[in-house]
């Protein structure tokens, strides 16, 4: 499935915006929505056919109770077609919380007289790492704050660093990294070092709104921010996130934005991004924000079931900012990706005793602080299959290639043997007896449910070979 590109008033062309706030703005005031045209735009996603910026504004105005009831089933229903029941683990690593830029909801920002700074050293890197790793974590996100102390070659080599460590049978299997943007050159170096993801959010498409809260550093430049991944793709990275910091602006704003993040770079580079994030403003140190455009719980929901709807091969990634009863409730509507075990204080993986957060030292305020193994419990006890996948990485299946995969579904035919694996590697090395139970539990049952899968004696083979003490299979 292909994206056809629309009339739009800015023609896409790499390392151009592509933002015209009055063309969102009049697709968003012509579309007015109704039970046959909400019917059909669902169906149109379930038949996965990717929808046109109108169809997005029809959802994103709907109001009707019902009619809400029935984006969040179709989101539902399609969530469980392209991805199955699935939810891939990761984990942040804060590197430095140095900064240059001065944006007023962040308590990174450069003007915070309250902010304590650092820089985890090599050896804190590694020891961090290692306890990672000591939970049964395999995939990170490496998060740096917009600072030159943290140059292109600086973090190359803290990617490389963190795939050397090797702790037991633990290792880090993928580096995903947060960042600024980079020039040519600067995006090529952390390519090289073996990266996964590039992830950096516009925050806000509002370029009024922008202008409002970013005020200093390079990150103030609107369109700089805005044409950073066409650099990225340019310099050989396929595999990148975007997102928007929701309570900024209106939210329906902030939906069309993104859906004509993802246009724009399916337009310029045939492959949109292979995740979107939708955080939500948190309390943080030293902030300055207005509450106009403070998302509901409720509002919430309904922008992962439009997300799901809008783009259905695109991963995404809910994180601990939410409290635990919200990530219960909106993973069934489309969300792919969750971090568990989170810790967002510079350091504080390594330390011995939990710690109540300090804001002083961290970004903003995480609401869910549960552990790991806790997270894996519970999914396994709502029939999720957790996964430490990181097959399509390391087989080339990203960016064309994997479109090419999981454009016509064909990608479930690695994602759910690949998530049982790598869920036999936890059981048999981290979990409790308890969590060891309905793991195994949920292994057999999702073994069971591979229907039209030719391989299951291999898989089955595979899981003994685990059992037996091999470690890294992958389909």
């Amino acid at each position: 499935m292909k994206f056809n590109p629309e009339n739009y008033n800015i023609k896409d062309q790499p390392g151009l915006p592509f933002i015209d706030q009055e063309e969102i703005e009049r697709i968003l005031g012509a579309a007015i929505p109704d039970r046959n045209s909400v019917e059909r735009i669902i169906q149109k996603s379930l038949n996965k056919q990717r929808l046109s910026m109108q169809d997005v504004a029809v959802l994103v105005n709907t109001t009707d109770p019902e009619l809400i009831e029935l984006i969040k089933e179709g989101a539902k229903t399609l969530k469980e077609t392209v991805y199955g029941n699935r939810i891939v683990l990761f984990a942040p690593l804060y590197i430095g919380n140095f900064c240059s830029n001065n944006c007023r909801y962040c308590g990174f920002r450069a003007s915070n007289p309250h902010a304590e700074r650092r820089t985890l050293s090599h050896n804190e890197i590694i020891k961090n790492v290692e306890a990672l790793e000591e939970n049964g974590q395999k995939r990170l996100i490496l998060v740096y704050g917009e600072h030159k102390t943290y140059s292109a070659d600086y973090i190359a080599e803290t990617v490389r660093t963190v795939y050397q460590v090797k702790k037991g049978n633990g290792e880090i299997r993928r580096v995903n990294i947060n960042a600024a943007p980079m020039d040519l050159e600067g995006f090529k170096k952390v390519h090289q070092a073996g990266i996964g993801t590039y992830q950096i959010f516009q925050e806000t498409y509002h370029p009024q709104t922008y202008k409002k809260y970013h005020e200093g550093g390079k990150k103030a430049n609107y369109e700089y921010r805005l044409t950073s991944l066409d650099t990225a793709f340019q310099a050989g990275i396929d595999d990148v996130g975007i997102g928007a910091l929701f309570g900024l602006y209106d939210w329906r704003f902030e939906v069309m934005g993104l859906v004509r993040h993802v246009n724009h770079l399916e337009a310029c580079f045939n492959v949109g991004p292979h995740t979107i994030s939708f955080p939500r403003l948190q309390n943080a140190s030293d902030i300055d924000i207005d509450e106009d455009y403070l998302v509901s719980d409720e509002e919430f929901v309904r922008i992962v079931a439009i997300l799901r709807l809008a783009v259905p091969y695109t991963g995404m990634i809910l994180t601990a900012r939410e409290p635990r009863h919200i990530r219960d409730e909106v993973l069934q509507f489309g969300c792919s990706q969750i971090d568990a075990g989170t810790k967002i204080e510079l350091g504080a993986y390594a330390e011995e005793f939990k710690q109540a957060q300090n804001l002083d030292k961290e970004q903003f305020l995480i609401r869910d602080d549960r552990s790991l193994n806790e997270v894996i419990d519970e999914l396994l006890g709502h029939g999720y299959l957790p996964s430490f996948c990181t097959a399509c990485y390391r087989k080339g299946r990203t960016g064309e290639h994997f479109m090419e995969f999981s454009v016509p579904g064909f990608i479930k035919r690695y994602c759910t043997p690949n998530a049982i694996l790598t869920l036999a590697e936890y059981l048999m090395d981290y979990a409790p007896e308890a969590t060891k139970e309905k793991g195994w539990k949920v292994i057999t049952e999702n073994i069971m449910q591979l229907n039209g899968f030719n391989r299951k004696d291999e898989l089955l083979n595979r899981i003994e070979r685990i059992r037996q003490g091999e470690r890294d299979i992958y389909f």
